[in-house]
């Protein structure tokens, strides 16, 4: 007898009910009918809401439920797991068909990953903490002086070393809770991070002031969505971030979830 596949089942069973097959009958996930969506613990503001991701709440909640609809896939259908920072962008087998965390897309990473279109354009901006001799910098020579931290791994670190080059060796993190509560606790002099998650620290941590951002570079930093090397899903989720942004849906989303994050004074040479 020949052997019938869960997702024939599952699209033939579609058909006969609605006489349409759904969008996502065509897709190889990990479970079929299912999009699973990884993203890191804790997930804080603005991209998440009380580090609850299935909420819906924040940027990067909404972009993710957003990209599941245009491939087919309704909320119900929507699957998080739990995946660090480290974790997603080093080489191996994933736990998701796609991960949204703040992942800048580097041609380094590009090499054991697969990313998706950007669906976010960063700048990278510099927090400290009021009466900080970085308070009122207004030129990156003067963060150049101090000791500077940000999360492993991150665009934010090498934004330090490649930006900024202080003269003073950047503290490390695994987190960004831990670079901030190191920050708030006098260890280091700025902290650097993403705008969005600058101007949240600045409203959340003990003290902590928003400096300023870094200039642009020449090839703009965007975020991605991350997949497995090679997965077949990814020209597909790609398509289905160009067909947000075409549409307007990730102006839509920024403007609710970002929208008191636009400004802070750049930074000049």
């Amino acid at each position: 007898m020949k052997k019938i596949s869960i997702v024939a089942i599952f699209a033939a069973t579609a058909i006969a009910s609605t006489g349409v097959l759904p969008a996502h009958a065509a897709l190889t996930t990990l479970t079929p009918g299912v999009i699973t969506i990884g993203t890191d613990d804790p997930a804080y503001g603005p991209w998440f809401d009380s580090n609850t991701p299935s909420n819906g709440k924040g940027y990067e909640s909404a972009v993710a439920y957003a990209v599941a609809k245009q491939l087919g896939y309704p909320a119900t259908k929507v699957k998080w797991v739990k995946a660090s920072f480290n974790s997603v962008i080093q080489p191996g087998k994933k736990s998701f068909d796609f991960d949204i965390n703040q992942i800048s897309i580097t041609a380094e990473r590009s090499k054991v990953v697969d990313f998706s279109t950007g669906y976010y354009d960063v700048a990278q901006a510099v927090v400290t903490v009021k009466g900080s001799s970085i308070e009122k910098a207004k030129k990156i020579s003067d963060l150049a002086k101090v000791v500077l931290g940000a999360q492993v791994g991150t665009t934010s670190l090498t934004t330090i070393n490649s930006v900024i080059k202080p003269s003073k060796k950047a503290s490390v993190y695994d987190t960004n809770d831990l670079a901030t509560a190191a920050l708030t606790a006098g260890q280091i002099k700025g902290l650097v991070v993403d705008l969005p998650t600058a101007f949240y620290i600045a409203a959340t941590a003990k003290n902590a002031v928003l400096v300023g951002q870094l200039p642009a570079q020449a090839k703009a930093e965007q975020f991605g969505l991350v997949l497995s090397k090679g997965s077949a899903l990814t020209a597909k989720v790609s398509a289905a971030v160009d067909a947000l942004r075409a549409n307007g849906t990730l102006k839509t989303i920024a403007d609710k979830w970002l929208a008191n994050v636009g400004g802070a004074p750049v930074f000049t040479k």
